[in-house]
């Protein structure tokens, strides 16, 4: 070996051998930067939505235009029979009586309280309305009147057993007083007690207006007149 080749290997055998580190898991290892983190940002809240538009709806139809009311009902005409009922008592007692109507098998007829006893008697001897069925009152203190009436029928007589004659009259309800019939129509005794006792009408010939209905001692207005209070109401 020359000179040189032994010179060139003390020098490479002089040379330190690079020192390893003692503790591998100690090996300092290049720091990693951090990232920096994203900044929290708050939720905006969401903006409600407007609500949507109701559809605009179709104007509503116009209504159809109201019916017509119904002409007022008209009352049967009467037969001839009825109307020759009322012709024979206009022709006997003329101006003295007055027809208020005539329906099938019904007329009505307004006397004056000063005969009404006369009409009673023509129409039970010569028209064969021979009996009372009922007597009835209505008071009107509008008109300070109060208006009797007598339902009036036959027994005997086959052509009118179906028909009655309201025999009406009217007397002042301040000093409310009409003659009797229970002369003419016997069975009017008690119809009359009771008109007495309930609307305050007495009965000129009649034996007994006194009362069977109401108590001894009722000091109140006859409870059939419309100025009548039931009390605590």
């Amino acid at each position: 070996m020359s000179s040189d080749s032994k010179e060139d290997a003390k020098k490479k055998a002089a040379k330190p051998a690079p020192a390893k580190p003692s503790n591998p898991e100690k090996a300092v290892t290049p720091e990693k930067k951090e990232e920096p983190k994203p900044a929290e940002t708050k939720p905006v809240p969401a903006k409600p939505t407007p609500p949507a538009a109701k559809p605009a709806t179709a104007p509503a139809a116009a209504k159809p235009p109201a019916a017509a009311a119904p002409p007022p009902k008209k009352d049967p005409e009467p037969s001839a029979f009825e109307k020759g009922l009322a012709q024979q008592i206009s022709l006997r007692f003329g101006d003295g009586v007055k027809i208020l109507y005539i329906r099938p098998r019904r007329i009505k007829v307004m006397a004056e309280p000063g005969n009404i006893v006369e009409v009673a008697a023509f129409l039970r001897d010569n028209m064969g309305f021979d009996h009372a069925e009922s007597a009835s009152g209505t008071d009107y203190p509008k008109e300070g009147q109060i208006e009797v009436d007598y339902h009036l029928g036959s027994y005997n007589r086959e052509d009118i057993l179906a028909h009655i004659i309201v025999l009406a009259t009217k007397t002042n309800r301040d000093d409310a007083r009409l003659p009797s019939l229970i002369n003419v129509y016997p069975s009017v005794e008690y119809h009359e007690r009771e008109t007495y006792e309930m609307l305050g009408v007495y009965f000129e010939g009649h034996p007994r207006n006194d009362r069977f209905l109401l108590p001894e001692d009722w000091a109140d207005i006859p409870p059939l007149r419309k100025d009548f209070r039931i009390k605590g109401r």
